[in-house]
């Protein structure tokens, strides 16, 4: 078997790490920009680097910004009383794309999973609480991914704000069990928000 040069293999183990992309895919992707030329492979190799270049956490919700805090935070036409709390900066895109959220969001970066040793203290729950002590919120809407972990991420979340008498709600049921909010489509999330309960 022919083996293949240095920088191909890496390429193919690099990107074969990344979610969703198996060695296959990656091998593809690999011999794609082979073929491109260099120009197209600089531009790709720029557009990564600046993610982590141009990219803060906004130090209120922890979503993914250019400034901090960011434009979601400082944005005073929205009802700074309500959170919804999401896992993944993935999430707020989906529930922004639906154009029926006004509130404020808060990313966990995560959710609670024994199973993959990550527990509370690995998400960003206690600068939730924080900004429920300190900010005058009225209603946390937990949107976590409708997923044992998620649900689990939901009660626990729930259980920590109930003592500050906030109202705890939950996207209706309507999106499918085990999937991830990046996938719904609008109507789904759109339903979901307008059909929330409480916990």
């Amino acid at each position: 078997m022919a083996s293949m040069p240095r920088a191909v293999d890496r390429l193919i183990d690099a990107l074969s790490r990344l979610p969703g992309i198996g060695p296959k895919t990656a091998s593809r992707l690999t011999y794609h920009l082979l073929r491109a030329g260099e120009e197209e492979a600089a531009v790709l190799a720029e557009a990564v680097a600046a993610l982590h270049r141009q990219t803060i956490m906004c130090s209120r919700c922890c979503n993914i910004s250019e400034t901090d805090p960011c434009a979601i935070c400082t944005d005073d036409r929205r009802d700074h009383q309500t959170i919804c709390v999401v896992e993944e900066p993935l999430d707020v895109v989906a529930i922004e794309n639906t154009g029926n959220f006004h509130g404020l969001y808060h990313v966990l970066h995560g959710h609670i999973s024994p199973m993959e040793r990550i527990g509370p203290d690995e998400l960003r729950i206690e600068p939730l609480l924080a900004r429920v002590r300190e900010d005058g919120i009225r209603e946390i809407i937990l949107a976590t991914n409708p997923t044992l972990e998620g649900d689990a991420t939901a009660i626990y979340i729930s259980r920590l704000a109930q003592p500050y008498g906030v109202s705890v709600t939950r996207l209706a049921l309507g999106l499918p069990r085990g999937g991830d909010l990046e996938y719904a489509d609008r109507m789904t999330l759109s339903e979901a928000l307008a059909g929330r309960r409480l916990i």
